[in-house]
């Protein structure tokens, strides 16, 4: 992919300055996506039984959320699109290099590390809540695809839903680890950045996010298709099949 852009070594001396990065889209389904993803697995993990339903509907929403999220990536402001965040293996581990030998590299956008994370977080969210569509553990729920196949698959399906959240699980605790080290190490606010939508940058060669008026309105029409398509889904194609 073309490197444009938002990549710089900071020069010695040189003060970063505080500019809009990520758009409102992007902070509104950062945070659902940490609420929804506790909430199911405090449904799945402790609060079983009656309160699974609450379970499958947090699947849903993170099914739609990851939908919006793949969309915007395309669609998005120039920050929150692929193309300026995921860079080839090549330039990924050349940066991880700068960061073991200890070099300053300061990007808008997410660096190809984080750019990496995220690639990885949306496909491992897709696998989970897709094959929840069609899992079942026999006893307190049952995804609502899961009638609608083999007995053999939805066991696999099962199998994969629990692997993926395995996989989930430690992928989170890398993502705070790095997190960590880039606030206390680094000295990089990124979870205020992700709060305020405004992130320290360096002055030269990094550019903004500007303020696109039409930014939210082409986040809300993405996520309601989103949510419009996922509800298709769970709903009409069971009863289109019956």
């Amino acid at each position: 992919m073309p490197r444009n852009r938002t990549d710089e070594v900071l020069p010695a001396g040189r003060r970063p300055v505080g500019r809009r990065v990520w758009d409102l889209p992007t902070r509104v389904f950062h945070w659902a996506l940490v609420v929804l993803v506790l909430t199911s697995y405090l449904t799945g993990e402790f609060w079983r039984g009656v309160d699974m339903q609450w379970h499958k509907l947090s699947g849903y929403a993170i099914l739609a959320l990851v939908l919006f999220r793949l969309a915007w990536g395309f669609v998005g402001t120039r920050h929150a699109r692929f193309q300026d965040f995921l860079r080839p293996p090549g330039q990924t581990l050349s940066y991880l290099g700068g960061l073991i030998s200890g070099r300053n590299s300061s990007y808008a956008g997410h660096n190809p590390l984080g750019g990496l994370s995220v690639l990885l977080l949306l496909l491992l969210l897709l696998v989970q809540a897709g094959s929840g569509l069609f899992a079942s553990d026999d006893i307190f729920i049952e995804g609502p695809l899961a009638g609608l196949v083999p007995g053999v698959t939805v066991d696999w399906m099962t199998g994969v839903h629990h692997l993926a959240f395995d996989l989930l699980v430690a992928l989170i605790a890398l993502h705070l680890a790095a997190v960590a080290f880039y606030e206390a190490v680094k000295g990089q606010r990124l979870i205020r950045a992700m709060v305020t939508g405004n992130k320290q940058i360096g002055e030269a060669g990094a550019e903004a996010t500007p303020n696109v008026p039409s930014a939210g309105f082409r986040g809300l029409l993405s996520m309601v298709l989103s949510a419009a398509a996922v509800a298709a889904l769970v709903l009409g194609l069971p009863a289109w099949t019956d």
